[in-house]
């Protein structure tokens, strides 16, 4: 039965057309249900975005839990391909802790997940996917793109310990050079070591611009094949409309228990939290007792909902100008 776009509203008619761009792109539909045992997500909070998850005894004495995930449940649902390459896509609802406020809200996500043997050209596919739903939802948009394995390279050649690094990880996710310079000196850093990473973190911006001083950075302190890694990511939106938003910020990170290489953000105007967030998690796999290589990233559709209420605002004002 056709669903006439009347009735949908505009999140609904926003998943459609994102679910028909996977479709288009060979992606094949997930579907899950709402539970999965609540072991499964006790063993990586870490991974999750929020430490609250909304568990019930289910008939056979199990401990469930309403899915605060998606990608979760598809790692631990999907068999290793090898060689081969599974191209999901998902439209699904989840339950996470309210920000700021006691109990829960359940959120739409929508997003694909590639899974298997990931090379080089199907990153760059997923991250022309990611800019092409930016596009679709605004024509003011931003895609940031950073490479994981670099910035812990370059975290490591200064950091004397695990709790240094993830304090200067963080640091790096708020693009807090002072808090990183400080933490260096409290722990006795030779004076100055320190200066690369934070030259790496403060060059950001589209890649024409930025990238020949990145390689630099990065081959000058043995890092130079993430540098060209990236790079190559990046060559393909070259001369494309695409090409000046696409940004290089180091400040895009993730945990890297569970991420690692090419990671990425996508924001537009009039919001702002990402919309969009996504990058490689081999290091999930591996946790998971996974071989396959996977990347994938999800669209936070009530983030969009800001905008339906800005765009509800001035057509109100403009009506009562009309009015007046």
């Amino acid at each position: 039965m056709e669903i006439r776009d009347e009735v949908l509203d505009e999140r609904e008619r926003i998943g459609f057309r994102l679910r028909e761009a996977y479709h288009r792109h060979g992606f094949s539909r997930y579907r899950m249900g709402k539970f999965e045992e609540y072991d499964l997500y006790s063993r990586n909070k870490d991974f999750l975005l929020s430490d609250g998850v909304i568990t019930f005894t289910d008939t056979n004495g199990r401990l469930m839990a309403l899915k605060p995930d998606v990608t979760l449940s598809i790692v631990k649902n999907i068999r290793d391909r090898g060689d081969g390459l599974e191209k999901l896509y998902y439209h699904e609802n989840v339950y996470r802790v309210s920000d700021g406020v006691d109990g829960f809200r359940e959120e739409t996500q929508v997003g694909i997940e590639c899974m298997g043997r990931i090379d080089s050209r199907t990153i760059g596919e997923v991250l022309g996917m990611a800019a092409e739903n930016l596009g679709m939802l605004s024509d003011h948009w931003v895609l940031e793109i950073s490479h994981l394995d670099l910035l812990s390279a370059m975290v490591d050649a200064v950091a004397l310990d695990g709790g240094m690094r993830d304090r200067m990880l963080a640091c790096a996710g708020e693009k807090n050079l002072h808090g990183i310079a400080q933490i260096c000196r409290e722990a006795g850093v030779r004076p100055g070591a320190e200066q690369a990473l934070l030259d790496l973190i403060n060059t950001y911006g589209p890649p024409r611009q930025v990238m020949p001083a990145i390689r630099k950075i990065a081959e000058e302190n043995g890092c130079g094949a993430w540098a060209r890694e990236l790079s190559e990511t990046v060559a393909a939106f070259a001369g494309t409309d695409a090409a000046e938003k696409i940004w290089i910020d180091f400040s895009t990170t993730g945990d890297l228990r569970y991420y690692n290489g090419i990671a990425f953000k996508g924001f537009i105007e009039g919001i702002p939290d990402p919309v969009l967030s996504g990058g490689q998690y081999d290091a999930l796999m591996r946790r998971m007792h996974r071989k396959d290589r996977a990347i994938g990233f999800a669209v936070f559709l009530n983030r969009l909902d800001r905008l339906a209420e800005k765009a509800e605002k001035a057509e109100k004002a403009e009506k009562e100008e009309g009015n007046a």
